[in-house]
């Protein structure tokens, strides 16, 4: 959520923001609502010192011996008009609140402008992606020949955008995500959580998934619930209405969690494979910093995705996203792409975000400098590390052999009992 302050005082800034994210909002609006609440508390308070008198000289007429009724009648009046105020005031307030939640982030003055994707900058490449002498499959076509990847199977359990993992394919899926944790834990810093997977609406309302991303959430018929859409949720709303001491930001968490997405509005985007799916696993990193280092903070976290592919030997590039590109809740975000062979293309696999402190104004997270200091608003920051399902599709394709078989990169070996290599079956 956005500082009424800001939008207040530079309210051209706003617009300006809002044109560059392609987001439509009336700010006019807002800045009517925000200045009829500020008149009404003006009125209100008033009112009530009014009523103090009022007690106080009905208090001194009874002490006096003196008839208060008509002084009593017009206080009772008066304390009827305020509650009626506060009402429409509440009203005014609610209405208000509900218009900030569905304004975006406002984009860190570096990150580029422009319209969509086409229009992201990018930062670096590392690593050279494989060359085959015959045309690389697909992850997909990979899985089925090897017997590991089960879409069919799934879409008649489930439906479509669900997958089976057999044998060594759910061995292979949990040995990345292993690897990736012992990674976040035991060499960046990370404290491990396993978070709850059902989700409350205040809770999908604190990091920016509602009220706008309502249809693409998975929501429990009959209960106050959601599925978890990523781990930054509840990771990041772990500190919900708290206050932090100075000394321990910044704070590092990290989680493994299924997360289920509606994946609405894609619609022919992705239909095979394990890049899109309604429900898959991803290792999530969320931290909490001072603002003033909390873009370091981002530098390190993409540092530490980029790590994981480095380990892996995956060629990958790293982009800074573009106003017209980039997620709601967040300042900035780098993305960090894996190289498809079969796709000849970049694909997403991170994504790393300073939110600066739009999700702690919504979640009402914050911190004190010193220790008798005004408790201010925190940082949070978020990035995959990584998407489990698309790292085990990247393996996949750039991995596989000649014969059909593919090689098991040489760290996750020790997480597949010794495996090299996962092979063509023979029957």
């Amino acid at each position: 959520m956005l500082d009424m302050k800001l939008i207040r005082e530079e309210p051209q800034r706003v617009r300006e923001n809002l044109a560059h994210r392609h987001h439509e909002a009336d700010v006019d609006m807002l800045l009517e609502l925000d200045a009829r609440r500020r008149d009404m508390l003006v009125e209100v308070e008033a009112w009530k010192q009014k009523r103090n008198r009022a007690s106080k000289d009905i208090a001194a007429k009874k002490r006096a011996g003196e008839d208060a009724a008509a002084e009593i009648a017009a206080m009772k009046q008066l304390g009827e008009d305020i509650a009626a105020h506060d009402g429409r005031l509440r009203e005014i307030e609610s209405e208000l609140h509900a218009a900030m939640l569905r304004l975006p982030n406002m984009c860190a003055p570096d990150v580029p402008v422009g319209a969509d994707e086409d229009d992201n900058v990018e930062i670096r490449r590392v690593g050279t992606p494989p060359t085959f002498a015959q045309e690389p499959l697909a992850h997909w076509d990979i899985g089925a020949k090897l017997g590991i990847l089960d879409p069919e199977r799934a879409a008649k359990v489930t439906g479509a955008r669900f997958h089976f993992y057999v044998g060594l394919g759910a061995k292979l899926e949990r040995a990345v995500y292993n690897f990736m944790l012992d990674m976040h834990t035991e060499e960046f810093g990370f404290q491990e959580m396993i978070p709850p997977y059902l989700i409350n609406a205040d809770s999908m309302t604190g990091t920016g998934q509602l009220p706008k991303f309502a249809e693409d959430m998975f929501k429990v018929e009959g209960l106050p619930y959601y599925l978890t859409p990523t781990a930054e949720v509840p990771l990041t709303n772990y500190h919900r209405d708290e206050v932090l001491d100075a000394d321990r930001l910044p704070e590092r968490l990290c989680a493994f969690t299924p997360c289920f997405r509606a994946e609405a509005g894609s619609a022919g985007r992705d239909t095979r494979g394990l890049i899109r799916q309604h429900q898959f696993h991803k290792v999530e990193m969320v931290k909490f910093a001072k603002p003033e280092e909390s873009y370091a903070e981002l530098e390190q976290m993409t540092a530490e995705a980029e790590e994981i592919l480095k380990r892996l030997g995956l060629a990958y590039r790293v982009i800074v996203l573009c106003t017209g590109d980039i997620g709601f809740s967040a300042a900035k975000t780098y993305d960090v792409e894996v190289w498809m062979p079969s796709q000849h293309k970049y694909r997403e696999i991170s994504s790393c975000s300073n939110c600066e402190d739009f999700q702690a104004r919504r979640a009402n997270i914050k911190y004190r400098p010193a220790p008798q200091a005004k408790a201010e608003y925190l940082h949070t920051l978020n990035g995959s590390g990584l998407a489990v399902g698309r790292t085990v599709a990247a393996i996949l394709e750039n991995y596989q052999q000649p014969d059909g078989s593919v090689r098991i990169p040489e760290v996750l070996q020790p997480y597949m009992h010794g495996r090299t290599v996962i092979p063509v079956p023979t029957v």
